[in-house]
């Protein structure tokens, strides 16, 4: 009992100071496996990759993932609730005071202020993604996704953007893909 209310409580802080959304719950999500074994920081970047090639929040899913490997099927839905709670409920009391809420200058003033934070929440996420995706080896060794990553970016820098953006996305993750398994045979 005692892992679904540290599910609980973990997941529900989680939701209710991740502003912004998905990307601004990967820095708390990094940071989770320093106090419980649920996954490993390197599980984070192998979920992101899977929630971006599926639908869902990188939140929920890895909240769900996180739960169910702790304390199976329960441990996931309790995570999973305990982590759209706070949003859950901010929006119930936003309804409500819609009208006024809207109109205030202290809301509007924590907002100004909460927008540079969310910033700074996706920038901490983005580079912890960039350096475990391309920097964590269990051997410490220099590793391909390196030269793969200088690669893309010496390709995008010298094609046209209007080319890059005839490609749909899911052929720039499919290409990833085939080149991962590629690479790990």
């Amino acid at each position: 009992m005692k892992v679904f209310w540290e599910l609980f409580y973990e997941f529900f802080q989680i939701g209710l100071f991740a502003i912004g959304g998905g990307p601004a719950t990967i820095p708390f999500l990094m940071d989770l496996p320093s106090r419980h074994d649920w996954y490993e920081v390197i599980d984070v970047t192998h979920m992101l990759a899977v929630s971006e090639s599926t639908p869902g929040p990188i939140g929920v899913n890895m909240a769900t993932y996180a739960g169910f490997r702790a304390a199976g099927f329960w441990g996931g839905i309790a995570a999973t609730l305990s982590l759209v709670l706070p949003s859950l409920i901010v929006i119930i009391l936003i309804a409500k005071l819609l009208n006024n809420f809207s109109r205030n200058p202290y809301v509007k003033s924590a907002f100004s202020l909460i927008r540079p934070a969310v910033t700074g929440l996706i920038a901490t996420a983005v580079w912890g993604i960039f350096r475990v995706a391309l920097f964590t080896d269990a051997t410490g060794a220099f590793r391909f996704p390196v030269v793969l990553f200088l690669a893309c970016l010496l390709i995008f820098g010298a094609m046209n953007l209007k080319q890059l953006k005839k490609l749909h996305p899911a052929c720039w993750i499919l290409f990833g893909a085939v080149l991962g398994i590629v690479f790990q045979l």
